[in-house]
């Protein structure tokens, strides 16, 4: 469904309530009893997680699985898969200079992605009450899924040359598969940019955030956007973000979102980050409460914040959590619209 995506984020800063985007879509295979390796492969069976997620709980957008491992695998990488865990990247396919350059850059589209446009394309036929963004790997943490993220951290001060060459290649497929989810009807990407977290921020900027800008450029308009995810150390990253011309952050859990929030302008978004392992895989429901409550009330004054994961939610994380995620920021709204009249 096509909508004005610039026109959502001006609604989500307008709001009078908070909103949440959390990344959540394994915990939907609690309520479909679909397993991940299906999930993982199958279009409909993950939109069928999707759709389940976005009857029960009232989040911003419609999120395919955020999945660092399907871009990799249609270069050549070797995948792990488990009914339990998300699919990894196994082993390097690219290690010097003369490998990179042979390295061909497949069309987007094939393989494992193409049930990813799958899915995104029936969410945003199917769920129409909200966006679909679809998940896709930033070109860096591509560019470390293939030459191997510890090499590449040492390779971009010894031969950057070298790793610009590998970052071309990555951004072409990224940019062309991010136009495929373009074509499926989704409304954006959440484009996850983790590896870049590892970086320094000049570094940061040359070897990552400079490229992720010319994926932008290239597909970013009034009905599609970018959401900027970089679950690093971001604090002094944030300058090299705003670059990047998105107007939607995503925050991980290594940050204080206090330390984030001043530096974000008043047009854009940020959003984060509940701890997605410890508070919502391996907390109690109590732990959950008090975590959103606690976030929720140190944001209060920043129009800009929306709650959300760190990162993505793991399989196996509890739904009584995920609900409990829910239910703590309706009450929260609640006491907001109370609080309101009152005034």
């Amino acid at each position: 469904m096509k909508r004005n995506m610039f026109q959502w984020v001006n609604e989500i800063l307008a709001s009078p309530e908070r909103k949440a985007l959390p990344i959540v879509t394994y915990p939907g295979a609690d309520l479909t009893g679909g397993r991940i390796i299906d999930i993982v492969c199958n279009g409909k069976v993950q939109f069928e997680c999707i759709k389940a997620l976005s009857d029960k709980y009232p989040s911003a957008a419609a999120i395919t699985i955020m999945d660092l491992s399907a871009e990799a695998e249609t270069f050549g990488s070797p995948v792990k898969f488990s009914d339990h865990e998300a699919p990894t990247v196994t082993a390097p396919i690219v290690t010097d200079k003369a490998s990179i350059e042979a390295l061909q850059v497949p069309k987007a589209g094939l393989m494992r992605t193409e049930a990813y446009l799958k899915a995104a394309e029936l969410a945003a036929e199917k769920i129409t009450d909200r966006p679909t963004l679809g998940g896709v790997i930033g070109p860096f943490s591509l560019a470390g899924r293939l030459f191997d993220v510890t090499q590449i951290m040492i390779a971009v001060r010894r031969d950057p040359e070298m790793i610009h060459t590998l970052m071309a290649k990555c951004t072409q497929y990224v940019t062309d598969y991010i136009l495929e989810f373009k074509k499926a009807g989704a409304n954006g990407v959440v484009m996850a940019e983790p590896t870049a977290g590892l970086l320094s921020p000049a570094m940061c900027k040359t070897f990552a955030f400079d490229y992720v800008k010319q994926i932008v450029d290239q597909v970013q308009d009034e009905n599609f956007i970018v959401v900027l995810h970089n679950c690093g150390h971001t604090v002094k990253q944030v300058d090299a973000m705003l670059e990047t011309g998105c107007k939607v952050f995503h925050f991980g859990n290594a940050i204080d979102m206090l330390d984030i929030l001043p530096q974000i302008p008043a047009d854009c978004v940020a959003c984060g980050n509940i701890d997605p392992s410890n508070v919502m895989r391996m907390g109690s429901t109590e732990m959950v409460r008090e975590k959103v409550s606690e976030l929720l009330a140190q944001t209060a004054s920043y129009k800009t914040f929306v709650l959300s994961t760190g990162c993505d939610v793991p399989p196996g994380s509890p739904q009584a959590n995920v609900e409990e995620f829910f239910t703590t920021l309706q009450a929260y709204n609640r006491a907001l619209g109370a609080t309101a009249k009152e005034a």
